[in-house]
């Protein structure tokens, strides 16, 4: 029932909200109208018409709110439709309610504060224009017709006091309007920034792969997950083969260049579930959740088939990669740090024996 009601578009119970406020407005200003006509100030057949167009006005703009994304209809546009067709009734009231038309006046105020809701400055400052231009064109033609009932030094007084209060407002409503889209940037700026720095915290800088402290922030939560019984998860620990000797004969920033290489070679190579991060140094860690000691083998194999065939161009030769990886299958109910130490000294048995080989543990 909210969805048929309030659709899928977040603004969409925004703009009702605001809409729902306008219908108490209108029918605020059609009781004083209506309670005029009984106290013989207004005409009652142009009071009724003009409650009419009100409600009419209401009725058809709830269904352009709701139907507003369908009919690609932007919300600052609707808001200014809206401002001058209250602006207009306003106006009409104003007309037909005799001695206490002054009353309609404050209520043009409050239209201008609504656009400071939704519209920018130059809108506000247009539709100020629109509704001083009606109410003097309205005014005139008052005087001239019923110079009697509206005589010319009362319209003048309503329309400067009108004219500036209207302009007090749209100034401050379009310095409002200033401060809430200055507010808006801060907090798309802040949610930017936010974002940022959450990447900072979980990514290796060089790499682009996770970090350690992110890793272990996920080997806490995989110990915590209750797994279904049975099902496997491994570790592996990867070092690079004689990445020492890369950093004396080029330098450092050859090293890098390496390091990167190799990250965007390994992560070619992995699957959705499967996470590599920098454990620290030419270290790094795989954690392949839901794998079986056999495919993990088989994993660690493809990516170091895919590392070696891409080498590092550094000073026109070609530094190939390799890696020595210590794989260990967690057992049921073992801490992380345990499976860690078995992979390191699968590591260690890897290296020991000539490098650029997996060894199990």
């Amino acid at each position: 029932m909210r969805r048929l009601l309030l659709g899928s578009d977040p603004r969409l119970p925004r703009m009702l909200g605001y809409w729902a406020a306008t219908c108490l407005l209108y029918i605020i200003g059609g009781i004083l109208l209506l309670l005029s006509v009984r106290a013989g100030a207004a005409d009652q057949r142009s009071a009724l018409i003009v409650v009419a167009m009100g409600s009419a006005g209401v009725t058809a703009f709830a269904l352009l709110v709701r139907a507003s994304a369908a009919l690609g209809i932007a919300p600052s546009t609707l808001a200014i439709w809206q401002a001058m067709y209250a602006m207009a009734i306003n106006v009409g009231a104003y007309v037909v309610t005799g001695p206490l038309r002054g009353v309609y006046l404050i209520f043009l105020l409050v239209v201008m504060v609504f656009c400071a809701f939704s519209l920018r400055p130059r809108h506000t400052m247009l539709l100020c224009t629109y509704a001083l231009g009606m109410l003097g064109a309205t005014m005139l033609w008052l005087v001239a017709t019923y110079p009697a009932t509206y005589p010319a030094y009362v319209e003048g007084v309503h329309f400067a006091s009108a004219a500036c209060a209207l302009v007090s407002v749209t100034l401050l409503t379009g310095e409002m309007s200033k401060l809430r889209l200055r507010l808006k940037r801060q907090k798309e700026d802040l949610v930017a920034a936010m974002t940022t720095i959450g990447k900072l915290a979980t990514l290796d800088e060089l790499t682009s792969l996770a970090n350690r402290r992110h890793m272990n922030e996920l080997l806490v939560a995989q110990e915590r997950r209750l797994e279904p019984a049975g099902e496997p998860t491994c570790i592996a620990l990867i070092d690079l083969d004689f990445f020492k000797s890369v950093n004396d004969r080029y330098g450092h920033a050859a090293g890098d260049a390496v390091l990167r290489r190799f990250s965007e070679a390994a992560r070619s190579e992995l699957r959705a579930q499967d996470v590599l991060a920098r454990w620290g140094g030419e270290e790094f860690l795989l954690l392949l959740a839901g794998t079986p000691l056999a495919q993990a083998v088989t994993v660690v194999e493809r990516m170091a088939a895919r590392v070696a065939a891409a080498p590092v161009t550094v000073a026109g030769s070609d530094v190939h990669i390799t890696f020595s990886a210590g794989l260990a299958e967690r057992r049921h109910g073992e801490p992380f740090a345990d499976t860690i130490t078995r992979a390191d000294k699968a590591l260690y048995s890897a290296k020991s024996n000539g490098r650029n080989q997996i060894g199990v543990g």
